[in-house]
């Protein structure tokens, strides 16, 4: 592969990637990278829909054909120059995990209303659908039949305070920093991986106990029938009537949301990851490595390369086998896939590990920041949709798991008509109790959610629950998870 680094007694490639690339080769990467255009103008700037297409078919990325944009933030935040890694990391096969159509109900009746419909179908979806199937509601969940692919890191009394204990297949009774010496510092909490699988099987049973129902298929867009409903439009022609449309399909959800204009501009935080078996372990298999910021390469790289610093993370399964990512924290201009490759190699050589085989790359891409969903639509978002990604660590799953009861609750107060009359836009007299979304005198229905939950909806932009994790954001670093690596 044109890597020089760490001893490799095993071939580098992963399973995920196409036919005739290379895992970590930059010019393969950017020749691939080519392959992908704009076309048109963003939403923002009154333009036409920006669609970023494949020249190029690839059997395990098919599904990166023909992926659509509303804008360039909203390309950045689906992958940006990266694109066709973060499409190979969201189709890796999971063998182990099962078919969401498996395990639900259809979505039968066009005709029916639901009183909900979410689209997306990770961890913050599927958890806001069952708490919102709890209380009552009809919910139908949208969104392609994908596994969970990506691997979590999570403190291990949060995951029980959810009661997903047995989601969790390793715990480390420590956790540790290295900063610029060889003296660790103890975190003082335990932390553990999430099994993928389980965690997966565990939110569909939720679903299914719920009485959650499920359609297969991309959302094209989402409008607005002439008695006030909401209409999801999917695949192949196919439209379903909500009465609440919420959008959990991830931080690239321009074409389903409005976003605030004048933000601040998104960053990213980007990893990369390999699973493997070595020689020469270096790290203790009690404590999980939260954070290694020492330089083993400071003479590896051009003065442009070392302008992003990185730092290592690390899970020992065993004595000898790890989980390597090494990670840029965040950055304005993605770190490319293949910079990050090339430093964990380095480093893993200067530290002496010899790596003979390897079960599994991982490519993580994370948006932090950028802008808040628009006040002035009548669709919500939920998840990274409603930039529920702490800015400064990239946590996220944890907190929409956490916080998916509460805003269950208040939608389905709101749907219910159980909710203050103080607390609507405009008088009771206005408030159909059909629908959420389509009242004639009222600037959001995500605005009635703050009221209702008793904070200012000027102040709190677009989403309560995010609203809610900005208000804590001055907390710890160790108070809660992130996809993939902790930070």
């Amino acid at each position: 592969m044109g890597l020089s680094g760490a001893a490799i007694s095993a071939p580098l490639g992963c399973r995920g990637l196409p036919r005739g690339a290379v895992g970590g080769g930059g010019k393969a990467r950017r020749a691939e990278a080519e392959r992908w255009r704009w076309a048109g103008a963003g939403r923002r700037s009154g333009g036409a829909k920006v669609r970023c297409v494949a020249t190029e078919k690839h059997d395990e990325a098919a599904a990166a054909v023909g992926v659509e944009f509303a804008d360039e933030e909203d390309y950045r935040k689906g992958g940006g120059g990266e694109l066709l890694y973060v499409q190979m990391q969201a189709t890796k096969p999971m063998e182990s995990q099962s078919k969401i159509a498996s395990k639900l109900l259809p979505i039968s009746d066009e005709n029916s209303v639901l009183d909900l419909v979410i689209i997306g179908c990770g961890p913050a979806g599927l958890s806001l659908a069952s708490e919102s199937a709890k209380k009552g509601l009809t919910v139908g969940l949208i969104g392609p039949d994908l596994p969970f692919t990506n691997n979590y890191g999570v403190w291990e009394d949060e995951f029980k305070d959810l009661g997903l204990e047995s989601c969790i297949e390793h715990v480390w009774k420590d956790t540790i920093v290295y900063l610029d010496n060889n003296k660790p510092i103890l975190i003082g909490r335990s932390y553990g991986r999430v099994h993928r699988d389980l965690l997966h099987e565990e939110l569909l049973r939720r679903c299914y106990e719920a009485g959650v129902t499920y359609l297969n298929s991309k959302v094209d867009k989402i409008t607005e029938s002439p008695d006030g409903h909401r209409v999801v439009c999917c695949e192949r022609g196919r439209e379903i009537l909500c009465r609440l449309a919420i959008v959990a399909s991830g931080a690239a959800s321009g074409r389903l949301l409005e976003y605030e204009v004048g933000g601040p501009p998104v960053c990213v935080q980007t990893a990369y990851g390999v699973e493997v078996e070595v020689e020469n372990n270096p790290y203790d298999p009690s404590l999980m490595v939260f954070m290694d910021y020492r330089d083993c390469f400071q003479e590896k790289f051009s003065h442009s390369e070392q302008e992003n610093p990185t730092f290592l993370y690390a899970m020992p399964m065993s004595s000898t086998r790890v989980f390597f990512e090494e990670t840029c924290l965040a950055s304005k201009d993605a770190l490319p896939f293949d910079v990050l490759k090339k430093r964990l190699m380095y480093r893993l050589d200067a530290m002496g590990v010899r790596i003979l085989k390897v079960h599994e790359e991982e490519w993580s891409y994370i948006p932090v920041g950028g802008s808040l969903p628009n006040t002035d639509q009548k669709n919500l978002a939920f998840g990274a949709a409603a930039s529920m990604v702490h800015p400064a660590t990239g946590y996220s799953v944890v907190r929409s798991l956490s916080e998916a009861p509460r805003y269950a609750s208040v939608i389905s107060d709101i749907l219910r008509n159980q909710v203050p009359a103080q607390y609507l836009p405009g008088n009771s007299q206005n408030y159909s109790p059909s629908m959420l979304g389509s009242f004639d005198n009222h600037r959001s229905s995500q605005q009635d959610v703050a009221r209702v939950l008793g904070l200012n909806p000027f102040i709190c932009g677009s989403n309560t629950v995010f609203i809610l994790h900005v208000c804590h954001s001055s907390e710890s670093i160790a108070n809660g998870p992130r996809q993939t690596s902790p930070l």
